[in-house]
């Protein structure tokens, strides 16, 4: 490997574990800051160089205090106390859930930050860009493999709950395979409740169709396909 080296105790490899750090953390806060996300450069950049100096430390207490520590244990700590920094990132709106990936690559960042610390500099780069390349190219390959699925999920906001029946019955009507079926009462009385249906057709070319056909029914104030 070609950074091999730099995983023995020296002040030349801390320093260039650090900066190494530094430069991964910020490529990867960069990538999420221009996407305006949560966590950006500082956020990203900061849990690198956290992670990293942990692994640094548990490496010079081995060297310092041969047999008294436990370089896993303090990694372990990492990666599992990363993850309550994540969740602060998720948010829940209406429908949607957000931040799930923002969370993902705090944590993931951090175990780069793991990797450099400890010297493994070679993996921490090669995963750096797996990552970014993740992050880019396979939402567009998702979204074509989205096009050609006939599994959907619609959203429906309803006035009341026994407009839950006519669109049952309607997708019975066309053939339509309910997945699963899932009730969101208002906050309030009075408020319109929301239906998340996972549904499987066997035409794709009337999923347009049927959204225009479910909005006519009564007591349905509209309809959404949430991954169209």
């Amino acid at each position: 490997m070609f950074f091999l080296s730099s995983a023995e105790w020296s002040v030349r490899n801390v320093i260039i574990r650090m900066l190494v750090s530094l430069v991964l953390g910020c490529i990867i806060g960069l990538d999420r800051g221009i996407k305006r996300r949560v966590a950006g450069t500082k956020t990203n950049t900061v849990v690198c160089l956290g992670s990293t100096l942990v692994m640094l430390t548990a490496q010079y207490m081995e060297v310092m205090f041969p047999g008294m520590a436990d370089m896993s244990r303090m990694a372990a700590q990492v990666i599992s106390g990363v993850g309550f920094l994540g969740v602060g990132t998720i948010i829940i709106s209406g429908h949607q859930v957000r931040g799930l990936t923002t969370a993902a690559s705090l944590w993931t960042c951090a175990c780069i930050g793991l990797a450099v610390g400890i010297g493994f500099i070679d993996g921490a780069v090669i995963i750096c860009a797996l990552m970014l390349f993740a992050l880019h190219v396979l939402p567009h390959v998702e979204r074509l493999a989205y096009r050609r699925t006939r599994y959907f999920t619609l959203y429906l906001e309803v006035n009341n709950n026994k407009a839950v029946l006519p669109i049952i019955t309607y997708l019975k009507q066309e053939g339509i395979k309910i997945e699963n079926f899932d009730i969101l009462k208002g906050k309030e009385k009075g408020d319109p409740s929301s239906v998340l249906i996972n549904l499987h057709v066997r035409d794709l070319n009337k999923i347009d169709t049927y959204i225009d056909e479910m909005e006519q029914l009564e007591g349905v104030t509209a309809v959404e396909n949430l991954y169209e």
